[in-house]
């Protein structure tokens, strides 16, 4: 059996591993690319001046919506706790487009868009540099699927061979010379990666291949077609033509998908639905909401002008009029959240500790009035989002914070450094039956 698990172990790596070696490389560079691009690119990402409060929602909208083309409109925003960080305004078009606000001044920072440097990385990692339908992303699917049974026979080659302990196999020495190096950054970097890298492979094939992404949802109990795999992950895996998929984009396509699988639960808790004891609806401590906007809009007067009074009275035109008073009840029940997305009749909230952003707990409200009609917990949602949440913390490495995010790194540069080790060695081996078949005279 070794010498048949050594034997696929080596002619899917000699025409796979340089493909493998590309693919482990990319992934490896969009681990912290949100990160690495917030350091590049601070003015996009951060106000100039952190101020006491940001002007209201509903107000910061249309500052917005007035630099915005008539064919253009607002449709959500997801805020931030970190008092200096911009807020991220998706728009109705292009698709999947979105802008960076000041929320202080409603100066807009820039369009959101990846770095040429991950644009680079991101197309290599899906489809080879190539398009969204062509060659290079088969190339990818089946080099994905190559490097799940090349790990595994590796495994496998290692179990039936067991000449070391495993404390020496773990071992990487670097005092006896290069070959001795190369040989054992094989052997044990492939025992130290091959979970991470199997995890990553298993999740990452279920944007190459239908079925494969049929059987393997369908092992949870959830259908392919609910599971919507559109893009690589929410944040930062996007197709060539594509912009970055904006949070509030992400959350109503999740909230419609919800909305048609399950009912929501509409017993809204107390400390939301009433703004922990203040009145719910059009009137809140004897003031109406269009008064509370009034107050907030005299607060800024900079920005009020006769042209925003009469789109006031206008609230079917602008579904964001109440989005404030969303944001108010919304961030005093979840103090400590790390991320607020509001767009048309729906929120969704991630509370801290959470450590994916798709998991957070959605709310229904009336946008005629900003009351919270409905809400359900993430525990309680559709299996398919939890599923598909899941898939991607796996394949990014998420799922256990920063710390798994930085093993998943690591792994993914073991996995860089398996092929060209594996070559190294088979070629090796080839000048060394060479040289035995005809020495020297």
């Amino acid at each position: 059996m070794k010498t048949i698990f050594r034997k696929i172990h080596l002619w899917l790596s000699v025409p796979f591993g340089i493909f493998i070696t590309l693919i482990c490389f990319s992934g490896a560079m969009l681990v912290f690319e949100k990160e690495i691009t917030e350091r590049c690119r601070p003015d996009l990402y951060f106000v100039k001046e952190a101020k006491e409060k940001p002007l209201p929602v509903d107000s910061l909208m249309r500052l917005v919506a007035s630099t915005l083309p008539d064919s253009v409109t607002v449709t959500g925003v997801t805020i931030s706790p970190d008092a200096e960080r911009t807020w991220q305004v998706s728009l109705s078009k292009p698709r999947r487009a979105s802008l960076y606000v000041d929320p202080y001044t409603g100066e807009v920072a820039g369009r959101n868009e990846r770095l040429p440097f991950y644009d680079t990385m991101f197309h290599l990692h899906r489809w080879m540099l190539g398009s969204s339908t062509g060659f290079g992303k088969l190339l990818v699917g089946v080099s994905t699927s190559m490097l799940v049974i090349i790990l595994v026979t590796g495994i496998l080659m290692w179990l039936t061979n067991r000449k070391k302990p495993l404390r020496k196999s773990l071992a990487i020495s670097f005092t006896e010379g290069w070959p001795r190096f190369w040989h054992d950054l094989h052997v044990a970097g492939g025992i130290y990666a091959t979970v991470f890298l199997l995890a990553i492979a298993l999740t990452g094939l279920t944007w190459s291949f239908s079925w494969y992404r049929t059987g393997f949802y369908g092992m949870f109990g959830v259908e392919a077609s609910a599971a919507g795999h559109g893009s690589h992950g929410g944040d930062s895996r996007l197709s060539p033509t594509e912009t970055r998929k904006t949070a509030a984009e992400e959350e109503r396509v999740d909230y419609q998908r919800h909305r048609t699988q399950t009912a929501s639960d509409t017993s809204v808790p107390s400390h939301i639905r009433d703004g922990k004891g203040r009145r719910s609806g059009k009137a809140r401590k004897g003031i109406s909401a269009g008064q509370r906007t009034k107050n907030a809009e005299m607060s800024h007067g900079d920005i009020r002008t006769k042209q925003e009074d009469s789109i006031t009275k206008l609230p079917q035109l602008l579904p964001f009029v109440h989005w404030q008073d969303v944001y108010e009840r919304l961030s005093e029940a979840y103090p400590d959240y790390r991320r607020i997305t509001i767009s048309d009749g729906s929120a969704s909230v991630v509370p801290a500790g959470r450590n994916s952003l798709r998991s957070g707990d959605r709310f229904d409200f009336d946008a005629a009035s900003g009351a919270i009609t409905g809400s359900t917990p993430y525990a309680a949602q559709d299996k398919s989002a939890r599923v598909r949440s899941a898939v991607y913390t796996v394949h990014v490495g998420s799922w256990g914070g920063f710390l798994t995010r930085i093993v998943t790194f690591f792994a993914a540069i073991l996995g860089v450094t398996l092929p060209l080790t594996g070559y190294y060695l088979w070629i090796r081996r080839l000048r060394n039956k060479t040289t035995h078949r005809h020495p020297k005279q």
